[in-house]
């Protein structure tokens, strides 16, 4: 036991003296390329995984968009509720609405991905099409902001791998719901529930689970409360798309 603890005690003098040379340095400069390198690996590595196992089982506080929101005094409705809080029809229609393969996949959706670049080569002017998984979204939404760019797309793709390796497929649906955009400050399936219908997120029925489905790709601009032609139309068609879920068992990996 003695030579035990005198090899933890080496570990950890020998750690401490490595961490003192990567922010110090050995000479009278001070490292910043090195500080900077040391940070980046801290926020892109271990941070990450660290607050994924923590967020994993705790309900998530918020996210960056959330806090851009608080600082630049803009509204922001948020209340968790963990799966079994918010109606069964609002997985069953983001499933059918955003992603049908997403108890199959591991994160990506290949052949979705295959149709946005096949489509994009085919109408090179028009902006590439979005193939974003829930999964891909989640790991957006928790840890980026919104702005596009090759270097989010590259982190992205990271986290989602992340996300998938160290969250059920649940706990993944579950955050989605919980922290997704859904418009005019409400974030969540509570607070767009509350905003929109009055009532709580395990009180939505199939049209209103519908509705907020519908509006996810743009929130802001298309309303769930009182849905004009597109959305209304769209609803409809995402209570045929919820059906499907249940019928083809899209939804077994959240059951």
């Amino acid at each position: 036991m003695p030579r035990m603890g005198q090899w933890i005690r080496g570990i950890g003098r020998g750690a401490a003296s490595s961490l003192r040379w990567v922010w110090h340095g050995g000479g009278a400069r001070t490292p910043w390329i090195r500080r900077v390198l040391a940070v980046l690996f801290v926020f892109a590595l271990p941070l990450p995984v660290l607050l994924l196992l923590v967020f994993r089982f705790v309900p998530i506080p918020g996210t960056p968009q959330m806090l851009i929101d608080l600082v630049t005094l803009q509204p922001v409705q948020y209340s968790w509720r963990s799966y079994d809080e918010i109606s069964p029809a609002l997985p069953r229609a983001v499933i059918g609405a955003e992603d049908q393969d997403f108890c199959s996949h591991n994160g990506f959706d290949w052949k979705d991905i295959d149709k946005a670049i096949a489509e994009h080569k085919r109408h090179p002017g028009k902006p590439l099409r979005g193939a974003s998984t829930i999964s891909q979204q989640t790991a957006r939404t928790l840890f980026l902001v919104s702005n596009r760019s090759w270097i989010r797309k590259g982190l992205e793709a990271y986290l989602t791998v992340m996300i998938e390796a160290l969250w059920p497929k649940k706990r993944i649906l579950t955050a989605y719901l919980n922290l997704v955009d859904w418009g005019h400050g409400n974030y969540g399936a509570e607070a767009a529930s509350q905003a929109y219908f009055h009532k709580s997120a395990s009180a939505l029925n199939r049209a209103e689970a519908a509705r907020l489905a519908a509006v996810l790709p743009n929130p802001d601009h298309w309303r769930a409360d009182h849905p004009g032609r597109y959305v209304a139309g769209r609803s409809v068609h995402l209570r045929g798309q919820e059906l499907s879920v249940v019928d083809n068992g899209l939804d077994w990996c959240v059951k």
